[in-house]
């Protein structure tokens, strides 16, 4: 049996697995995020660890014997979150999380220095790991002078599975100190933030052992023998793990609380300008780039919340049958936009709004503004060449038919919809867990899931939505001015 462990912005997934992939159970953990000011985003260290064990503890109530055979485990991992450690590895300070935009300007600072782009292949985003550090070191220096370890969210959940400091490619390549294209740790990008390699954790591949679990968790969970875990992943090459999407040309779309558009890739791709993440993907010698949009489900989410209505109810407004824009066009950008905007000060509206606006159609327009989101994405990662003829859907946005159809309309390609299963990211680390216990090769394992059915763009709403997307367009250099953050 294997377990991946995926530790996630609003919880913990626990999913066991047996040799043949063949899905046991899974168990969550909750998470909540603390926002003290506007645009910082904290987490507390111990509550990760405190949802992992009621997520292991809900498969173990519900597969005692399968949890007991347990051989290897995979971590998975929201990315960039800035874990600080003192020499007794005692936590400093709440964790910044990803979507985090306090750093903007130290951001800014950094990515001025032109060896980041050269090194990582990155722009550096103000939700990465770095201008985190510059940011701690500039409004809490006392903080900054005990830092002994630098950990990312999941590599943190390692160090109390296993007692290691290690973490591997993908997720550090969101930190903007990795050399994305030698995949080492920079001393040179590191010294510019005033750390050193003495500070960060050891690296291997995604699919290496990288400790092995604690003899005092093993006998708690009631398993016997020795445990290995495996580097893992951050969530979305955890993902791409889970979905099979490891061979050039493979590409899936996630709508999770943030929106991502991945395409794997067998060499490594950098353009900084274009906004698109080049990262190492968890396999070794493979890469991959990404798109990212900071609000997917959380702008339905945002809108459920002012409506008072479910984001089934909203969606459920609106039918299953796609319709035309409606001339109501709607800005994600509730914390700042990634790709394409690298803008941590954007905020979003809705523009078009009359008395014939009607809830439906707000929220018909936040579905088509993720959608349009999206293709921004897909536009960015032409612009870095790599283009992309279908889509596989992921994430609990997928489950709306008419988003995906948005989305495929938008994007002009098929949208393929995985068979009934899991295959996200808890999907991924089992798998990498399974990799590094046993040997086996990365991609045997890491196969695509069947296709269950296919979206395709709907050819009579073509050129409306190639209108509303220039509108779209339009409109971000329009109210860039008028944030005010």
């Amino acid at each position: 049996m294997y377990l991946g462990l995926d530790l996630g912005t609003s919880g913990v997934k626990a999913m066991l697995i047996d040799g043949n992939q063949k899905i046991i159970g899974s168990a969550n953990g909750g998470l909540d995020v603390s926002r003290p000011h506007p645009g910082w985003s904290e987490q507390e260290p111990a509550h990760w660890i405190r949802a992992t064990e009621e997520a292991v503890a809900g498969l173990k109530a519900a597969h005692p014997k399968e949890l007991a055979a347990v051989r290897g485990i995979g971590l998975s991992g929201q990315m960039h979150g800035a874990t600080l450690l003192d020499a007794d590895d005692k936590v400093l300070r709440p964790c910044i999380l990803w979507n985090d935009t306090r750093s903007y300007q130290e951001a800014a600072a950094l990515d001025a220095d032109p060896r980041f782009r050269a090194l990582t292949g990155n722009i550096v985003f103000p939700g990465f790991t770095a201008p985190k550090l510059a940011w701690v070191a500039k409004h809490e220096p006392e903080i900054f002078s005990k830092v002994r370890w630098v950990l990312l969210p999941k590599d943190y959940l390692r160090l109390w599975l296993t007692g290691e400091h290690m973490s591997e490619m993908s997720d550090s390549a969101g930190t903007s100190w990795l050399d994305t294209g030698k995949r080492k740790w920079s001393s040179e990008l590191l010294a510019a933030t005033n750390l050193d390699e003495k500070q960060m954790p050891t690296l291997v591949e995604g699919t290496e052992a990288a400790g092995k679990l604690r003899g005092e968790l093993a006998s708690s969970w009631g398993i016997s023998g020795d445990v290995v875990l495996a580097g893992g992943a951050g969530d979305n090459a955890a993902s791409a793990c889970g979905m099979g999407t490891v061979s050039h040309g493979a590409a899936f779309v996630s709508l999770g609380t943030s929106g991502v558009l991945f395409a794997a890739n067998g060499s490594y791709l950098p353009k900084p300008e274009s906004a698109v993440h080049a990262f190492c993907h968890a396999l070794p010698n493979t890469w991959h780039q990404m798109g990212v949009i900071l609000s997917a489900t959380d702008a339905l989410n945002w809108h459920s919340s002012v409506t008072g209505k479910s984001a089934a109810e909203l969606t459920g407004e609106v039918g299953d049958t796609l319709k035309a824009p409606s001339g109501v066009t709607f800005l994600p950008y509730l914390s700042g936009e990634r790709t394409p905007h690298n803008d941590a000060t954007i905020r979003g509206a809705f523009i078009g709004l009359g008395h014939e606006s009607s809830r439906a159609v707000l929220t018909q327009a936040v579905l088509e503004g993720v959608s349009f989101a999206i293709r921004d994405n897909l536009e960015a990662l032409r612009s870095a060449g790599t283009d992309i003829a279908r889509v596989t859907a992921i994430g609990g946005g997928s489950r709306s038919r008419y988003w995906l159809a948005s989305i495929a309309t938008a994007l002009g390609v098929p949208v393929d919809l995985p068979a009934d299963g899991d295959f996200g990211a808890a999907f991924g680390a089992a798998r990498l867990g399974l990799i590094a216990a046993t040997g086996a090769d990365p991609v045997e394992v890491c196969t695509p899931p069947k296709t269950a059915g296919t979206i395709d763009p709907v050819a009579s709403l073509t050129d409306a939505y190639a209108d509303a997307y220039k509108r779209y367009r339009a409109l971000y250099p329009a109210i860039k001015a008028l944030s005010i953050v």
